[in-house]
Order: structure tokens, then C-alpha cells, then sequence
């Protein structure tokens, strides 16, 4: 029950998003003296409608989006009476168009420096400190946790204590524990983990000193090291070479997230904005490269985590967390897919209002490079030659979007392991 009025309440709150973006535009354009003459939520049939001034508002039957109808978007409308000509929107100042057209997607920045600032507050954003590649892993000071038992023989059974080729970890014999920061190995400092393993490897088998902290206060023992065959660290599949072992991981003492006061929270939640931001950047980037993994999850394969999600997986996302007692994680995909949709929807391309802004920009540098030339103005851009590239867009994006749709009805992309 939780886990589907979880799902609802996501999508509701995508909903209330893609209203509050046809909100923005049409706030400003009425701002700036354009006319406006529908606003309404949803698509298909109308539910109910009511008229304010000489705007109607309303409810429609598909809750899909939303949309508001400024008049004379483009110079080829043929639909802008000639009261309303003065009042057309491509008539206006670029600069205005601008503020028009992208308050689209500041709404859903707004939108996600406000729920950031509350995860920041009240449930806590991601760590930035928590390390993000191997590389960053292994330069952590070596803190341990101690084995039971160490595979001498590379075995593809369970570690267990006294099975096959399994022998008692000479590091928990040696009296080391989990929590354990090594400072000194025989008569080499330690900065980090990666050292770490790497000093041990490549010290011979038998007694050697180990130095160490445990709770702030130093020690050490005498760890005998045995031979064990290991791949290299850097290449788990690469060839078994015998190396000296002790039976010791790394045990990462950095908490998932933070939470921070009202003041402190301003500057996390911009900072975790940001970070998002550049993430959009690298995701769009590889779109192409994982739609045949889009596809091979329809097909039977398991679903790779780092294919695109459409508003459904999204959504099952949301319940899920939701069902799962972890609010905070309904709250970071809100953020991360606001922010993705307010990048995305600035794209070049129309029918985008990224495409509407670059025009409308193309038309101004145009016509200020034709008056330095003291030529004529060339005038607009017929946006009936541009139609067919439009029309390219729109078919290339509703296509990926019924592929990743498909995707996360068949194979959803799940938080938690079943």
C-alpha cells in the first residue's frame, strides 16, 4: 500500500513541477504585457475550466504536463487577431522573450535549490566527502576491518572458517581490530589504504610489526603475513601472483549524509545543486551510448542502474523509498529530476524553449550584423523551414522516451535489492 502511494505521490509531485514551469512562462509573459490566453494542467478533454480576465484556467483529462497559450509565439502563427497584434510575443524585445521563455526551466531550479535546502535541513543531502571512484577509496587514511579467515587459494566458495584452503586471518590472531588506523608497516609509514596494501604485498611472508591507533591512542603487535595468490589490485582479472596477506579490508568511517542548520544548508544545497548540474551534463552526453542497454533489458538482460528512467521509473523509484522508510531519497530524485528537466528543456532545439531562445537570439545577432553591413534587415525566421528537424526532434525523443517507458515497466531500475 505505501509502496503505490508513494509512486502516486511522486508523480503528483512531477505534476505540480511541469504546472509550476507553465506557471513561470506565464507569469512573466503576462509580466511583460503579452497575452495569455489559456492555462491549463494536463492534455486531451477538458475536466472543468473557468475565465479571469482574458485568460481561461483549467483541468484536463490526461495528466501528462500542462501548458499555457501566449499569442504570437512566432511570427507564422496565424491565429493572433489584429487587436492582439501589438500584444504578440514575437514582437517583443529578445531580452524579454528570453526571461519568458526560460522561466521555465528557473522554476524547476528554484524548485530544486527549495527541496534541496529541506533535504539539507530536516533529512540530510549526500556526503561530498564520501570517495566516489577507487582511487579516492584507497587514499583514505588505513582504517581495517578485520577478517575471520583468509582464502590462501583463490576459491570461488564462501569464506568460512576452516573450509578447503581457508585459514584463521593472522591479523584478528595478531589481536588487530575493525576500527583499526595502521600507521607503520615493519619500518615503512602508512598514509592511506592503497599504501597499505601495497606495502604488504610486497613484504615477504612472516612476523613483521604492525603499527596503529585505536580509539586515539597508539599500539602495536606482530602480525605473522602468509602467502596467498591474488590477481593484481588494480585488475581483478588479470594473472594470480603469490603476494603476502593478513586478512584485513578497508572500513570507510564517513557518514552517507549531513544534515545542516538554516544558514549552512543555503550554501549545501547550492553546492549538491551544482553537482547535479554537471552530472545532467555527463548523463545527456551518454544517452546514445546505453539506449542498446535500454533495449537489452526489454529483451530479457538485467537492467543496467545507469540507463535513463522515464516519469514512470522515476515514480516507482519514489514509491519504493517511500515504502522502504527512506523519505530523504523520495526527496534527492525530486531534486536530481527537476534539475534534469530545467537543463534539458534550455537544449537548442525545438520544439524546446531552448530552441525558442536560440531563434530568437540568432534573429538579433542577424540583424545586427546586417546593420553594421548596412544592409536590410532580413526580418524573421519562417519557422515553417525549421519544421522538419522539429519534427526529427520530436520523433527521436518520443521514441527514447516510450524505450525507457517500456523499460521501466518490464525492467525497473529497483534502490533496493529484492
Amino acid at each position: 500500500m505505501l509502496y503505490w502511494l508513494g509512486t502516486a505521490a511522486f508523480a503528483l509531485a512531477i505534476l505540480i513541477s511541469v504546472s509550476l514551469h507553465e506557471l513561470g512562462h506565464m507569469i512573466t509573459a503576462k509580466r511583460y504585457g503579452m497575452k495569455v490566453t489559456q492555462y491549463f494542467v494536463g492534455f486531451g478533454p477538458t475536466i472543468f475550466s473557468f475565465r479571469r480576465g482574458e485568460t481561461e484556467y483549467g483541468l484536463k483529462a490526461i495528466p501528462l504536463g500542462g501548458f499555457c497559450k501566449i499569442v504570437g509565439m512566432t511570427p507564422q502563427d496565424d491565429d493572433v487577431s489584429e487587436a492582439d497584434q501589438p500584444r504578440a510575443m514575437w514582437r517583443f524585445p529578445v531580452w524579454k522573450r528570453t526571461v519568458v521563455m526560460s522561466a521555465g526551466s528557473l522554476t524547476h531550479f528554484a524548485l530544486a535549490i527549495v527541496a534541496a535546502w529541506c533535504a539539507a535541513v530536516f533529512v540530510g543531502l549526500p556526503n561530498p566527502d564520501v570517495p566516489q571512484t577507487v582511487q579516492q577509496q584507497v587514499a583514505l587514511p588505513a582504517r581495517i576491518t578485520v577478517a575471520d579467515c583468509v582464502q590462501v587459494v583463490l576459491s570461488e566458495q564462501e569464506c568460512k572458517a576452516g573450509a578447503g584452503t581457508d585459514v584463521a586471518a593472522p591479523s584478528a590472531a595478531a589481536g588487530l581490530r575493525t576500527g583499526d588506523v595502521i600507521t607503520k608497516v615493519g619500518n615503512t609509514p602508512i598514509t592511506s589504504y592503497g599504501q597499505l596494501t601495497d606495502v604488504i604485498r610486497a613484504t615477504r611472508p612472516g612476523p613483521t610489526v604492525f603499527e596503529y591507533t585505536r580509539d586515539g591512542r597508539p599500539g602495536s603487535t606482530t602480525v605473522t603475513m602468509i602467502a596467498a595468490k591474488r590477481p593484481p589490485l588494480a585488475d581483478p582479472e588479470g594473472p594470480v601472483t603469490e603476494v603476502s596477506v593478513v586478512g584485513i579490508g578497508q572500513s570507510i568511517d564517513i557518514p552517507g549524509t549531513l544534515t545542516y542548520g538554516p544558514i549552512d544548508a543555503v550554501g549545501a544545497s547550492l553546492r549538491y545543486d551544482w553537482s547535479l548540474v554537471e552530472g545532467s551534463f555527463v548523463a545527456m552526453k551518454r544517452i546514445p551510448e546505453k539506449i542498446p542497454a535500454l533495449w537489452n533489458s526489454i529483451t530479457g538482460d538485467e537492467r543496467d542502474p545507469n540507463t535513463p528512467i522515464s516519469v514512470i521509473g522515476a515514480s516507482r523509484l519514489g514509491g519504493e523509498a517511500i515504502e522502504r522508510g527512506v523519505p530523504e531519497i523520495f526527496l534527492l530524485i525530486f531534486i536530481s529530476l527537476n534539475v534534469f528537466i530545467g537543463i534539458f528543456n534550455l537544449l537548442p532545439l525545438l520544439p524546446l524553449d531552448g530552441g525558442h531562445i536560440a531563434i530568437a537570439w540568432y534573429e538579433r545577432v542577424r540583424s545586427w550584423i546586417y546593420g553594421k553591413l548596412h544592409k536590410p534587415d532580413p526580418g524573421r525566421v519562417d519557422y515553417f523551414k525549421l519544421m522538419p528537424l522539429t519534427y526529427a526532434v520530436i520523433l527521436i525523443g518520443g521514441a527514447f522516451t516510450l524505450l525507457t517507458a517500456t523499460a521501466d515497466v518490464i525492467n525497473p531500475i529497483t534502490i533496493f535489492s529484492k
